[in-house]
């Protein structure tokens, strides 16, 4: 590779400032809002890519074409100015500086009033480029005592130093949480934590290739740590922080903010590879169903798996198997009236004896291969197969029609988006791109990310004035904006516990905040009584809550897999069951204010060191601390509850503990230890409206609950309803003062407001909701 170690300031051109790199390469600079800034690189003035589908920025959707890597849009225009002194360019605007060293080539990142950079290249060698192909590197200093965050949904510990992870995309069925890589998402953006704070470092290229936080040490130039690929663009965000929260909201914005997805979806859901692929598979689900019913289990939502479309073991995406579900209209009405709604698994390879294989391939629906124009053939779970091509306008019109008309027609109400990691390796297989065809190895992902945004506008056309749902395994930054991911195939294990965790919470540090994980672990022996209690109790406040399993010996896991833990199961999903209004409440915030709902107690406690080393249970929101179970035979849990004035109290029984201090908790099977901060206004369901416990606390504590009919597509222009609560404590009398705004009615009977023991209270209502207090 060359390394590019030299440059000659060539001025500011619209907003950009450019650096001439010799050999045909430019550098150009652009500060797009305040603590957001942008590096490119091309050449001979053109990109590998000139387009991506990641960035979108305050919500601005790209089209299928995708967004020009040089659209500026969408940003706030910041004052900006360039001063060249020596050997050096000092660029200023939005409250950053950045020092451009010409010779060796290098960018130091500063905060304006600070002294020292936040983020600088390695002083040697910062950028390399391929000769006469695509690849590239940038490498960063690294400091010893720096945390690296992020990074997609990568497996391991929470922090990420001294790995190295490929950014590349597979099919790890059963996958090691601690070890296995790649997995599912190609996400080369990571959170770096250092002696200044936060900030984020993210690269907009979906080409294979590593980001490497450590792994790699060399003599000659310190510590580093680098990005590179094998093509595409050397193009990068710097989010300067300097909070966790501030990168991690900024993210989301920049690539278009989270869905608000349908408030159904927050509720149990069931599949099973094992119920869908059996013969009987309609017999099957309709025992399954009456069995929820007989033992009184919540369910909301019946996943297909990919067996109703499943022929001597080879599945063909929108194909029913009649002889299984002879008439699917009528399977798929039964589901609804017994409450549950109907999701279908759909993946994006056709293969090559698939009965309309021939019929996509004459209407240009494939990626195909450069020169013949034939399908490009590629490895899928069945056999051989050729994948859809979302990239083009006849692949995505054949793909809608068969969306529309084999599965919402019939009765599906969502698409869940599997196995579309496009493991496509043939390097002459290319994308129609609209009109500007490119090579399909610059953005496999990129694939899966516009196959999930075509699933979530065919069913919002099709249900006018509802919210659209779509899950994907599969995908790129930006997926949130659709919907709804989980942490893919997992092991059934006790370590997977611990460490789906420290990967969730890098998901959702990623820009992924409606997420989970399969309950009872996906593959492998089925599991214990007790892994399984404690595996629904783990994800049983997480966004998603499906049970998924493919067991090895045939069965299916479910909630009364073990009569003996039936009861523990059933308390955990009548907790869920009672926070759903909290739970609904915090993905209204994810897609309001693009907070995370899931995420580390150092998140909401940065100033508390000890905090920071606490990787084993999570923050639900800022005033719930989750603390599951993750070791076999345990009973309690012992958890550092962070530094909070007037402590911690468990959400069951209302046990106090102090802040800043260690605490054990009682944990027998089915209490899945839930602690609320101090002064915390809790909304929960009740038979008769809604109750919100009222946590003893600080003097003045605020919340809010968001209520709306659980679907309304125009809840951002005030469809919904924004209940505001204040309490004020004082000599054991408690203030609470009850104000809404929003156009929807509630059918709720009102607000019950259970107080401390032995409080009194005075209610201020100015709401549609009748308030009252209650024990």
């Amino acid at each position: 590779m060359l390394a590019l170690t030299k440059a000659t300031y060539a001025g500011q051109n619209d907003r950009w400032f450019s650096f001439d790199l010799g050999h045909g390469f430019e550098l150009r600079l652009a500060v797009l809002e305040a603590g957001l800034a942008r590096v490119v690189m091309r050449r001979h003035g053109a990109y590998r890519l000139d387009r991506g589908w990641s960035i979108a920025p305050n919500r601005s959707e790209p089209g299928f074409a995708g967004r020009l890597r040089d659209d500026l849009s969408h940003y706030q225009h910041v004052p900006c100015t360039a001063e060249a002194k020596g050997q050096q360019v000092v660029i200023r605007g939005g409250g950053l500086r950045a020092v451009v060293r010409l010779d060796p080539l290098g960018i130091s990142w500063f905060r304006e009033g600070e002294a020292e950079p936040f983020l600088s290249d390695r002083a040697t060698q910062s950028y390399f480029h391929a000769r006469h192909a695509g690849g590239f590197r940038h490498f960063t200093a690294r400091d010893k005592a720096e945390r690296h965050f992020g990074v997609g949904d990568k497996s391991g510990p929470l922090d990420h130093t001294g790995r190295r992870f490929l950014m590349d995309a597979c099919d790890p069925c059963g996958f090691d949480a601690e070890t296995s890589d790649p997995l599912y998402k190609v996400i080369p953006f990571v959170i770096i934590e250092g002696a200044q704070g936060y900030h984020g470092l993210f690269y907009d290229n979906l080409a294979r290739g590593a980001l490497d936080l450590g792994a790699m040490i060399d003599n000659y130039h310190g510590l580093f740590r680098y990005y590179e690929a094998e093509d595409g663009d050397l193009d990068y965000y710097v989010l300067s922080g300097p909070s966790l929260a501030d990168v991690a909201t900024r993210f989301s914005w920049l690539t278009g903010g989270q869905a608000l997805p349908p408030r159904w979806t927050l509720g149990f859901g069931m599949t099973s590879m094992a119920l869908a692929d059996a013969t009987d598979a309609d017999a099957k689900i309709a025992e399954f169903v009456d069995e929820c019913e007989r033992h009184d289990i919540p369910c909301r939502s019946f996943h297909f798996g990919s067996g109703y479309t499943m022929r001597a073991g080879k599945r063909y995406a929108f194909a029913w198997n009649l002889d299984k579900f002879p008439d699917p209209a009528a399977s798929l009405a039964w589901l609804h009236k017994a409450g549950l709604h109907v999701v279908a698994n759909l993946k994006p390879c056709l293969l090559d004896d698939h009965p309309r294989f021939a019929e996509a391939q004459g209407q240009g629906a494939l990626v195909r291969l450069k020169g013949t124009g034939e399908p490009a053939m590629a490895q899928f779970w069945d056999g051989m197969g050729a994948h859809l091509d979302f990239t083009a306008p006849q692949g995505r019109q054949w793909w809608q029609q068969g969306i529309v008309t084999t599965l919402l027609n019939p009765g599906i109400d969502t698409v869940w988006n599997d196995n579309n990691e496009y493991e496509i390796h043939d390097e002459d297989a290319v994308c129609a791109g609209d009109g500007r065809p490119f090579s399909q190895d610059l953005a496999r992902a990129g694939q899966a990310l516009l196959m999930t945004k075509l699933a979530y506008e065919v069913t919002a056309a099709q249900m006018p004035g509802r919210r659209p749902f779509t899950i994907t395994r599969g995908g790129a930054a930006g997926l949130g904006r659709y919907g709804q991911t989980w942490s893919g195939d997992n092991a059934t294990a006790w370590k997977t516990l611990r460490f789906n965790l420290t990967q969730g919470l890098n998901m959702s540090l990623s820009g992924m905040y409606n997420i989970g994980h399969d309950v009872g672990g996906f593959h492998g022996p089925p599991p214990g009584p007790e892994l399984l209690a404690r595996f629904v109790e783990f994800c049983g406040l997480w966004p998603r809550f499906v049970m998924n399993s493919w067991n090895d010996d045939g069965t299916t896991t479910t909630p009364w897999l073990h009569e003996s833990v039936l009861p523990q199961i059933k308390a955990v999903m009548a907790l869920r069951e009672k926070l759903l209004p909290t739970l609904y409440t915090l993905m209204w915030r994810a897609a309001a204010f693009d907070e995370p709902v899931v995420r580390p107690l150092f998140y909401d406690f940065p100033a508390d060191r000890a905090a920071r080393d606490v990787s084993d249970a999570f923050m639900l929101g800022a005033d719930l601390l989750v603390a599951p179970v993750l070791e076999q035979g345990e009973v309690t849990r012992r958890i550092y509850l962070p530094q909070q004035e007037g402590g911690w109290y468990e959400v069951d029984g209302m046990r106090h503990h102090p802040g800043g201090a260690m605490a054990e908790i009682d944990a027998p099977l089915g209490r899945l230890p839930v602690l609320a901060r101090a002064g915390a206004l809790l909304a929960m369901a009740a038979p008769d409206g809604l109750d919100v416990l009222v946590v003893p606390g600080p003097a003045v504590a605020e919340g809010v609950i968001y209520l709306d009919d659980g679907s309304a597509a125009a809840w951002r222009e005030g469809a919904g309803l924004e209940v505001n609560l204040k309490a004020s404590h004082a000599h054991g009398q408690v203030r609470i003062e009850v104000a809404a705004n929003g156009a929807h009615v509630p059918d709720q009977r009102g607000l019950r407001f259970i107080l401390p023991k032995g409080a009194t209270v005075e209610i201020s209502n100015d709401s549609p909701l009748a308030a009252s207090a209650g024990a």
